[in-house]
């Protein structure tokens, strides 16, 4: 008898849904702290790398390889989806910073692409044993560009994160 009453509360709540959903990606207070405890947990496990290795453990060095790539591919998921993005919208009228922004990410893409392209190459050094006459020289790469990067997105980028833009 009084349908009408059920559409205007039906057209309210996807007015609501509408609303959160224009917000885009939301603050986490526990982003920038866990991101950089990936960092850390990277660095340990590149330190285990280097010591399997020169312990002439193969099985052990790819067994290493194999978690610093999860924990890097998780890592760069996290990145990208929810912490470039809240960035990108929370800087959409700033060109500088939004400039700056694109460029990190860009760079950790690359950066990203090299390291996953190095783990496939490793995977099976275990079974290849002739790839160990590159490997320490290849790894000592990575572990440079990453400490570097790992430093400038700690003390330049992870700084702008902040609940909202001023």
């Amino acid at each position: 008898m009084f349908g009408f009453f059920k559409k205007k509360k039906q057209a309210d709540q996807s007015i609501e849904a509408d609303d959160g959903a224009a917000v885009g990606i939301r603050y986490s207070a526990d982003l920038v702290p866990r991101l950089k405890s990936d960092h850390q947990e990277l660095l340990v496990i590149y330190r285990a790398i280097e010591s399997h290795f020169s312990q002439g453990d193969l099985p052990g060095t790819v067994a290493r390889l194999s978690d610093f790539r999860y924990l890097l591919q998780d890592h760069l998921l996290t990145e990208n989806v929810r912490f470039y993005l809240y960035l990108g919208q929370q800087f959409a009228h700033d060109a500088t910073n939004a400039e700056l922004i694109r460029g990190f990410r860009q760079e950790m893409d690359a950066i990203g692409r090299v390291v996953l392209r190095f783990l496939d190459r490793y995977e099976k050094l275990a079974e290849n044993p002739e790839l160990a006459d590159t490997f320490l020289g290849e790894l000592g790469q990575i572990g440079a560009v990453l400490s570097k990067r790992i430093k400038k997105e700690e003390q330049t980028l992870y700084p702008l994160y902040m609940p909202r833009y001023q």
